[in-house]
């Protein structure tokens, strides 16, 4: 199978991009990456000399490149967007032209070549906010960022394809992901690093938001399976279970590296920040359930940022 793998420099897209050519010996990959600030070559470093693999500099949003790519590959998985909530609130407009025209750039493209399988790489956030219980994939969508928006826009999108074109669309809605080559922008590795480099951790409002963490080696299998097996036309909530507070996460990073909970500095809450993101996965878990718990892959986490400080500093100096 070959495919096209958008954003495959990213984080969720380069963790793919190795898993899929070390799982299948059957499988071909064609990167496609703009290289923005989160795209890094570095995050594919040893790749390149596979034969199956093949990068292209560009943006989903130029029709000609990606028509010139799309042609002879079996399936494209859209990993690529604007991905950071706090970006989108204060430049809303990059998210918009990427993640919304972008995402029909590709399924023009899919549609023209009749490709086997579209997989659109969406997230939770979709939904919006839930207090209690869970959202199941037929829920309403109510977005409260501009990303957000953004990426339920795609999502619609892509679904409408499926009804009007028959393209055979799959969407995969994951809880936040966690590992290795995760941009330090996101909360994760931005806690990790400044503990690391003896800074305060910094905290929005009472740090009692709730999200699920999924370990990313974990939702590349889901997204696998979904891309051999799902049905077309369907969505698939993708979680693990681990719902935390972000006070919980500092919490444990600092006591895994043997820091003070003083290092935690509550700072001002971000504008329409939810509260509590909560996936039903019981249509994916017929199929597919993590293999890792959370404790030991936030520790396997936060001992590869202790081991990749050169990785990191230059994306933090760039």
């Amino acid at each position: 199978m070959k495919l096209l793998v958008t954003g495959g420099a990213g984080f969720i897209g380069s963790n793919f991009v190795r898993y899929m050519l070390n799982k299948h010996e059957d499988c071909t990959i064609v990167n496609l990456d703009k290289l923005t600030y989160a795209g890094n070559l570095e995050n594919l470093k040893g790749i390149e000399r596979n034969k199956r693999y093949s990068f292209v500099k560009g943006d989903i949003c130029d029709r000609k490149l990606v028509e010139k790519v799309a042609k002879g590959v079996d399936v494209i998985i859209n990993f690529a967007a604007e991905s950071h909530v706090d970006r989108s609130i204060a430049e809303p407009e990059p998210f918009l032209t990427t993640n919304v025209l972008g995402t029909q750039v590709l399924l023009e493209a899919a549609r023209r070549f009749d490709h086997k399988k579209f997989v659109q790489i969406s997230t939770d956030e979709v939904y919006g906010s839930i207090t209690k219980g869970s959202f199941k994939e037929e829920d309403p969508l109510r977005p409260s960022s501009p990303y957000a928006a953004s990426k339920a826009a795609a999502d619609m999108l892509a679904h409408s394809y499926f009804v009007t074109y028959g393209l055979p669309v799959v969407i995969t809605r994951s809880t936040n992901n966690f590992g290795p080559f995760q941009h330090p922008e996101k909360l994760i590795p931005k806690l990790i690093i400044n503990v690391i480099s003896g800074k305060l951790l910094p905290i929005y409002g009472d740090g009692k938001n709730v999200r699920d963490w999924l370990y990313v080696a974990d939702n590349c299998e889901a997204i696998d399976l979904i891309l051999r097996k799902g049905k077309s036309g369907e969505i698939y909530n993708v979680g693990a279970g681990n719902e935390k507070t972000n006070l919980e996460i500092a919490t444990f990073i600092l006591e895994e590296l043997g820091k003070p909970e003083s290092m935690i500095k509550f700072v001002k809450d971000r504008p329409g920040h939810d509260r509590r993101y909560s996936l039903n996965c019981k249509k994916l878990n017929t199929l597919w359930k993590p293999r890792h718990t959370f404790e030991q892959a936030l520790k396997e986490t936060i001992q590869w940022y202790k081991q990749n400080e050169k990785w990191w500093k230059k994306i933090k100096l760039a």
